[in-house]
């Protein structure tokens, strides 16, 4: 009976000490409540993000049994954009002049719901103003749009053109165009489409504090964004007061790290994505995904005044991880492992087989893994009176034996 508490003992002490292991390559843990079902999804909060490597690979989920320790495979789903695009078919009929009107007249081959027309122009500096409108007999014609400006500029320092020309769905055999313009718009290609574009699930963030600075040497507007914490952020929408239009070339860049030098810290920041902001368009600015405190956005002013920046949205992502879970177990997910690799799941080979609908599980506060070792078991011979009675024993016996052939002999 003692020798099996013993090995019962001895199993229980090898489980818990790779249960430790395992878990103790990690920086933080969090039990996972809830589990009842074979998959689940997890959604990562925002306070995990600063502590994870940016390619987010050191996300595991443990499980622990009475008799060892499991690892649930995962797949990370990142909300994002859905764009689907749908080319219609349709003729130029024919252009004509009236004053400075220039009409262009089109065929729609076939009654097709669109809602955007892709205009291309021989012409590389323009801003027109345009008129669309549509018909079913080439006749009696109705609005779609007005006064809706398109514009190209290109030159050393630009190449930019609006010509996409968007609206709410529409159904017309006929299209008309009205652009006034004091030279002739030479058209070169009209593409009309069905475009339909699906907004992911964005999660707002909280801006600690932002600051806007002019560098009048380089004739820059300079937009620094900070945040309490590092936070996954793709998007960043700004506030800016102009009655005048305007077309300002930027550049988006985020904080990968920082010297402290005599002088004080020195910010080394990386180039994420250049876009632009125009009156024409929202002031949306899309980089890819990125963990960061802080974002600097450079806007180019030229000869222009700076442009009133009033105030500051930054999004991201929702991150969830989808979990399938086989036995009964004590389940934790662990992060913050830069050395850590991308896990390579079988399951990432069958997501077709992942149910549409599962249910959440929510994740308890976080805690610090003790990295201290598990104690360690004393060796055998580490009391010197062992040794000793080892070494009267083996003399004994030695001389037990001497004597005993002795006798023999």
């Amino acid at each position: 009976m003692m020798w099996k508490n013993k090995s019962l003992l001895f199993i229980f002490l090898f489980i818990a000490e790779i249960s430790f292991a395992q878990l103790n390559t990690y920086n933080y843990s969090r039990e996972i409540k809830g589990v009842s079902e074979t998959w689940h999804s997890i959604e990562l909060p925002d306070e995990v993000f600063g502590k994870v490597s940016n390619d987010l690979n050191d996300f595991r989920i443990y499980g622990i049994t009475e008799k060892d320790t499991i690892e649930v495979p995962y797949l990370l789903k990142i909300a994002s954009e859905k764009q689907t695009e749908k080319n219609i078919a349709f003729k130029l009929l024919n252009s004509s002049k009236k004053e400075n009107t220039y009409f262009f007249t089109f065929e729609i081959s076939s009654e097709k719901t669109i809602n955007e027309i892709q205009l291309n122009f021989k012409q590389e500096n323009f801003n027109w103003l345009v008129n669309l409108e549509g018909s079913q007999d080439n006749s009696e014609w109705f609005s779609i749009v007005e006064d809706y400006r398109i514009l190209s500029i290109k030159n050393e320092q630009t190449d930019y053109q609006f010509t996409n020309v968007k609206f709410p769905p529409a159904k017309y055999k006929y299209l008309r165009f009205q652009i006034k313009a004091a030279e002739k718009p030479e058209l070169l290609t009209a593409q009309t489409s069905l475009s339909n574009f699906d907004l992911p699930n964005y999660k707002t963030y909280s801006v600690e504090n932002f600051s806007v600075s002019e560098d009048k040497n380089l004739k820059k507007t300079i937009l620094d964004i900070n945040f309490s914490e590092g936070l996954p952020l793709s998007l960043i929408s700004l506030k800016i007061k102009e009655s005048v239009d305007y077309y300002r070339p930027v550049t988006i860049k985020y904080l990968a790290d920082s010297i402290k030098t005599e002088k004080g810290w020195r910010c080394n920041y990386t180039t994420l994505e250049t876009s632009v902001l125009s009156s024409l368009e929202n002031n949306d600015l899309y980089f890819y995904s990125t963990i960061t405190k802080k974002l600097r956005i450079e806007i180019e002013n030229f000869d222009n005044r700076p442009l009133k920046i009033e105030g500051v949205t930054a999004k991201g992502y929702e991150h969830t991880l989808i979990a399938r879970f086989t036995e009964p177990a004590i389940y934790y997910l662990v992060y913050g492992n830069p050395r850590a690799n991308k896990p390579n799941y079988d399951i990432s080979k069958f997501t077709e087989n992942i149910p549409p609908n599962i249910s959440a599980v929510n994740l308890s506060e976080e805690k610090i893994i003790d990295k201290n070792e598990l104690p360690k078991r004393s060796p055998l011979f580490e009391n010197k009176l062992w040794l000793w009675l080892i070494m009267g024993v083996i003399i004994a016996l030695l001389g037990w034996f001497t004597i005993k052939m002795m006798k023999k002999s």
